[in-house]
């Protein structure tokens, strides 16, 4: 089982940069084949894939509304995943959640197993 706690959510201003973490709270997510994505979740609004990262690092992937200004990455010592968001966008505004895999990256929400709570990101144009 991997427990997976989002971090790092909060207000920040239109242009403004947010960095959010996803620990994990097992040493299995960084000793096995775990990938692991990032997700968000707009009030009224379908969940939709942003960003995800393979066990190694050497694989990313990243949606169109998010490319060029958000930027995965994972330190597997610590267990955990980052995600660094700049020129943040009022549109960016939602709840973001991390999910782990095991396997190869996937920009589909219903291969990811474990998922965390979630973190509010609201931007204020």
């Amino acid at each position: 089982q991997v427990q997976l706690v989002e971090s790092g959510g909060g207000m920040v201003q239109a242009g403004g940069s947010l960095r959010l973490s996803c620990a994990a709270s097992t040493r299995t997510f960084t000793s096995s084949n775990y990938a692991v994505g990032w997700f968000r979740q707009a009030r009224g609004k379908e969940r939709e894939p942003l960003s995800s990262i393979s066990w190694g690092g050497s694989t990313t992937y990243y949606a169109d509304s998010v490319k060029g200004r958000f930027t995965i990455s994972r330190d597997n010592v610590k267990n955990t995943v980052y995600l660094q968001m700049n020129s943040l966008k009022p549109e960016d505004t939602a709840v973001y959640y991390c999910a782990a895999k095991y396997g190869a990256v996937s920009g589909l929400q219903n291969d990811y197993m474990y998922w965390g709570q979630g973190t509010q990101v609201t931007v204020s144009s």
